[in-house]
């Protein structure tokens, strides 16, 4: 895959002030953007590895139903394995994901790049085949909406991953650093995910969720945890473009760096209360 962030962005014409400031101001927020995203997404990365595998490895398997309900049920040995692959696919997807967004692996180690890449792929599309076999088999806990919001996830996911595999092997690199960028955006979306219910849950005490996911609140995010991700990327794309002008980079900048504020202040809590000691377990143990 090629890198998320280009070394240089495309230079509008002329010497403008504003139009360098918004070039620049675009660069340095999508930096920062990327970096908190790396650290939070691999730290999340290794404690769904560490919170899930734990419990396969000490045998109780009824704390994947913590999160949420029915996960695991006995008797349903396909919908487990396959919500099994997603989560353990979803653990490898946060933790190289982010690799593949640095300049620097891409251009000085480009077999490792391209290797990297292959596992990505793959893992993406394990999860989200995995994903959505649970769905077919078992549905999810929060019913019809729940199914289609996770379900359509799940498609977009397998698409995303198909088509970055398949620029790249023709060699359509621009194209295939789009469709990475997608793929990158709906790989974040599990993590997001518990991002929005805590802070939701926390500054709201939970307004409009429901036991079973089947609150107004739950509707919303069968879908919101994906959507606006790929909104943000397609904001970038177009933010990157040689007709774009500085008006547009300056808003896009400020968007990045609402949703950097945002990623660094739930980062530090998650990784306190949740993330933090689950791997610290987790190592223990190992």
């Amino acid at each position: 895959m090629t890198d998320g962030i280009p070394d240089v962005l495309p230079q509008p014409p002329g010497p403008q002030p504003l139009a360098k400031l918004s070039v620049s101001a675009l660069r340095w927020s999508s930096v920062l953007l990327v970096t908190t995203v790396w650290v939070s997404a691999a730290l999340f990365g290794l404690y769904i590895l560490a919170f899930y595998a734990s419990a396969l490895y000490e045998g109780n398997m009824d704390r994947w139903n913590q999160v949420l309900p029915r996960l695991y049920e006995q008797g349903t040995t396909t919908a487990t394995s396959g919500i099994g692959l997603h989560f353990a696919a979803g653990g490898i997807i946060l933790i190289l994901g982010s690799i593949q967004l640095l300049d620097s692996v891409r251009t000085r180690y480009p077999a490792v790049h391209r290797w990297i890449g292959r596992i990505y792929v793959t893992a993406c599309l394990v999860a989200a085949v995995g994903g959505l076999a649970f769905i077919a088999i078992k549905g999810t806990v929060g019913g019809l909406v729940m199914n289609i919001g996770f379900g359509l996830y799940g498609v977009l996911m397998f698409i995303a991953g198909i088509q970055t595999y398949r620029h790249a092997v023709a060699g359509n690199l621009d194209q295939h650093r789009i469709w990475a960028l997608r793929l990158y955006a709906l790989a974040i979306g599990s993590w997001l995910y518990r991002i929005e219910y805590g802070f939701w849950i926390m500054l709201t005490d939970g307004l409009g969720h429901g036991k079973s996911f089947s609150g107004p609140f739950d509707w919303l995010m069968a879908f919101f945890f994906y959507i606006p991700n790929l909104l943000v990327v397609e904001a970038y794309i177009k933010a990157n473009s040689y007709k774009s002008s500085p008006a547009i980079r300056l808003f896009s900048s400020l968007m990045l760096l609402v949703a950097t504020g945002f990623l660094i202040l739930g980062t530090y809590y998650f990784t306190l209360y949740y993330w933090g000691p689950a791997i610290l377990k987790w190592l223990s143990l190992a």
